[in-house]
């Protein structure tokens, strides 16, 4: 399954510039051949004081807008967004397939930094999943994604694909680069990370977005300042190949491991 990544920021501030914005990586990703598109973490808004403001509910005109976008060129979209729900505001990546329909909706677990404490409340499920061409397909979010229990979690589930719509900054480039390669290894998965790029509000988002293979090589991969659409294939016939011989999820012993969740152990 071809899949694109949609290395851009839309326009901050403005729903309907961004969703011009995701009308044209569509449309060149399907001419590509792809079947998935992802976008970035805050796609639609941006990191603007206003988010909040800008928030929709999961089925509001934004994501009608993306459902007809993914029917229009026939291929799926997964796109982040700030979700309004019951007073609540989430940091939410949402699916639509190519016949319309919402196939997942994901909600940040792990906030990061003030100012997404601030404007947002954390999700509660952390494993959220959806079909694709016969593909299990996993959502987390940026910071998500650097917690290993969370993949892993993933892995448990049956995720052979991890999209992680992302908003990463200077200077932790280090997470494309090198962490994400290595979720992908030792928990047997293809990752497609998609970042946000240049400045917004004190962040500098740095781009280096990237499909990995559950080998931990990199399949695509973007550069660091521009607005780019990538492609990397999911390989069913290889993942299946590379569960088989890696032996990680085979060998672990969770009857050690009952610590990790002991707050008082952990020093917290």
């Amino acid at each position: 399954m071809r899949t694109a990544l949609f290395q851009s920021s839309g326009t901050p501030g403005s729903v309907e510039e961004s969703l011009k914005a995701l009308d044209g990586a569509a449309e060149r990703a399907a001419a590509a051949g792809a079947r998935l598109l992802v976008a970035s973490e805050l796609f639609l808004a941006g990191y603007v004081d206003e988010v909040q403001d800008l928030a929709e509910a999961a089925d509001g005109p934004s994501a009608r807008a993306v459902a007809d976008i993914a029917a229009r060129y026939k291929v799926a979209v997964a796109y982040g967004y700030p979700e309004c729900d019951g007073g609540a505001v989430y940091n939410s990546v949402q699916l639509f397939g190519p016949d319309r329909a919402s196939l997942a909706n994901y909600r940040k677990t792990h906030l990061c930094g003030e100012f997404e404490r601030e404007h947002f409340t954390y999700g509660k499920d952390p494993v959220v999943q959806a079909e694709l061409d016969g593909v299990r397909i996993g959502f987390l979010i940026c910071y998500d994604v650097e917690f290993p229990e969370n993949v892993r979690a993933h892995a448990l589930a049956g995720t052979d694909l991890l999209v992680v719509p992302t908003a990463v900054m200077d200077p932790f480039q280090i997470v494309p680069e090198s962490l994400v390669p290595v979720r992908a290894f030792e928990n047997q998965m293809y990752i497609a990370y998609a970042n946000r790029i240049g400045k917004e509000q004190d962040f500098e988002f740095v781009g280096r977005s990237t499909l990995v293979g559950p080998d931990g090589v990199v399949r695509a991969r973007a550069g660091r300042g521009a607005e780019e659409l990538i492609f990397g294939d999911f390989d069913p016939a290889f993942l299946a190949a590379s569960r088989a011989e890696n032996p990680y999820l085979r060998d672990r012993r969770p009857e050690l491991y009952a610590s990790l969740t002991d707050r008082a152990r952990v020093g917290m």
